[in-house]
This record gives C-alpha cells, sequence and structure tokens, in this order.
C-alpha cells in the first residue's frame, strides 16, 4: 500500500483539459504516450490515466484514491463514491453537458410513451434502463460502441440517448430531441477509505481547492487603469468587483492607480466606458487562480 495519492486523469476528451486545469492549479502533468501512468510535479502524488467512464469503478474499488469523472458515470454504475466537489468545465462551451433522448426528425415518437416497444442506443445503458423502468415503459436498450447519432440513421435503433452540449452534432444528423434525461459536469471523487486518511483528505482537500480556483480565475480577468482623482468616482461606479477596487495613488500626482478582477464577459462592454469616464492607460491580464 503506497503512502502516496493515488490521482486519475480522465483518458479521452477531458485529458487535455484536466491537464490544463491542473497546470493553472499548480501541477504539472507530463503524460508519456507509451504509458498510462503520467509524471506529476509533486512527490506526494502518482497519477494514472483511466477512462472517464471507468473512474468511479476504480475509485470505488480503492484501486485509485481520487479521480475526475461526470456525475453521469457516477449515476451509470452506482458508485458508492465520496463526492468532494462539482467541477464545472467543459472542453467546448460554457453549457452545462445533458444527456438527451433524441429520435428522427420525421419520427412519430412524440413523447416518451410512444417509445414502448422500441429500440435505444446508448453508451449510459444501465441509466437509461432504471430511467425507462421507473416509467413504466418497456425499452430495449443496447449498448452503442460509438457513433451513437448514426445509429437512428442506419435503422439500428428508433431512438438515442446521448450526451449533448449545444446539440449541433444531434440536428446534424437528422435528429429531435424530445426528452432530457439528466445534467451532468465533472465531479472530483475520492473513495471512502481515503477520504478518512488525514494526509490523503488534507492532500485531497488541497487539490479540491486549488482547482476550484482555478476553474474561477478562468471566468475572470484583471483590469488596471489610471484615472485622474476628480473622475475616480464615475469609474469606480461602473466597476464590478469582488469586493471593491484598489485604489493606489501615484507619486507626487493627482492621479491614482485603480485595479480590479471582473468577469471577462463584460470587458469589451466596460472598457469603452470606461475611458468615457476619464480612465487611461487600460491593461487586462489573465489569472490562474482566484481564491
Amino acid at each position: 500500500m503506497t503512502d502516496k495519492l493515488r490521482l486519475g486523469i480522465p483518458k479521452g476528451s477531458l485529458q487535455n483539459a484536466t491537464i490544463e486545469l491542473f497546470r493553472k492549479s499548480g501541477w504539472k502533468i507530463t503524460v508519456n504516450d507509451r504509458s498510462y501512468f503520467p509524471q506529476i510535479n509533486d512527490d506526494k502524488i502518482e497519477c494514472a490515466l483511466c477512462r472517464a467512464q471507468e473512474m468511479a469503478l476504480n475509485v470505488e474499488s480503492g484501486t485509485l484514491d481520487v479521480g475526475l469523472t461526470g456525475l453521469d458515470w457516477i449515476a451509470e454504475h452506482q458508485s458508492n463514491v465520496h463526492v468532494v466537489t462539482d467541477l464545472v468545465y467543459s472542453k467546448v462551451s460554457a453549457k452545462q453537458a445533458r444527456w438527451v433522448l433524441a429520435v428522427a426528425y420525421d419520427s412519430p415518437v412524440k413523447t416518451l410513451k410512444d417509445l414502448e416497444g422500441k429500440t435505444i442506443s446508448t453508451e449510459l445503458v444501465n441509466f437509461t434502463k432504471r430511467f425507462f423502468t421507473n416509467l413504466g415503459i418497456n425499452v430495449n436498450v443496447k449498448f452503442s460502441w460509438g457513433a451513437t447519432e448514426a445509429k437512428v440513421v442506419s435503422g439500428l435503433a428508433d431512438a438515442i440517448v446521448e450526451i449533448t452540449e449545444t446539440e449541433s452534432t444531434i440536428k446534424a444528423h437528422g435528429l429531435r430531441v424530445i426528452h432530457e434525461l439528466m445534467k451532468t459536469n465533472t465531479q472530483l471523487i475520492a473513495n471512502h477509505e481515503s477520504w478518512k486518511n488525514p494526509a490523503k483528505r488534507e492532500k485531497i482537500e488541497q487539490i479540491s481547492l486549488l482547482l476550484k480556483g482555478a476553474l474561477l480565475a478562468g471566468k475572470l480577468v484583471g483590469l488596471k487603469m489610471n484615472v485622474r482623482q476628480q473622475d475616480l468616482e464615475k469609474v469606480a461606479a461602473v466597476l464590478p468587483s469582488l469586493n471593491g477596487p484598489t485604489v493606489s495613488h501615484l507619486y507626487q500626482s493627482d492621479w491614482v492607480s485603480v485595479e480590479t478582477i471582473v468577469d471577462e464577459s463584460v470587458v469589451r462592454d466596460l472598457i469603452p466606458d470606461l475611458i468615457k469616464r476619464g480612465a487611461e492607460g487600460i491593461i487586462e491580464y489573465s489569472l490562474n487562480k482566484v481564491i
């Protein structure tokens, strides 16, 4: 039994986003294409690549102490793990991923009840079976190894249950969504015994704190500007911030330096307004972590 914290990194579509998130949090993870055990610049952690679909099973069994996976795969396996925190991030957009049921655009199926006796193709087999069983609707759920959207077009299924963020791929295959089964996002999960271990729990909590800080920082930017003292109130009136802007007097001058943290989405409209109110020398800069 190793004293190091065994950390699972999701292999596949979330791998690069996860490694980048850890980089912003202070950990450099280096992946060798010929190894499933990436290197990390922390002698208290050892990493392993693991498919997100299997992560909860490996954390539950104790093969891994902690890992990142979707809420959907925890639900799929009904895994008994400790959810440390939500980590809402996406490789595509800011929209939360959803598992939806879709049929052909010209399908007579309009409601879930219309699927009685029909075949549904999905990777989320167990969850889908339980979902329809609870509704008392008899369906045939088949596992999809991939290219799930094409199953309806090729006549292999009457409907699909698939994950989506924008529905663009679903619509591109001539399908329409008739129901949303669940929303999902990334979770940091831990083995129950590992969570009870004081040393490992402290490390897990450190990871959780810094990952959340990096995620929050990804939505924010810093703004720094110079403002005449007489214009300060006009500028401060339109400056959103976590608490309040930092104001520093410039040496032997009636100018001040103003610094604040704002949501990145407001910057394009905010900067022209600041200039009109007297701000000059505006600098925008990115952040690594906001704790």
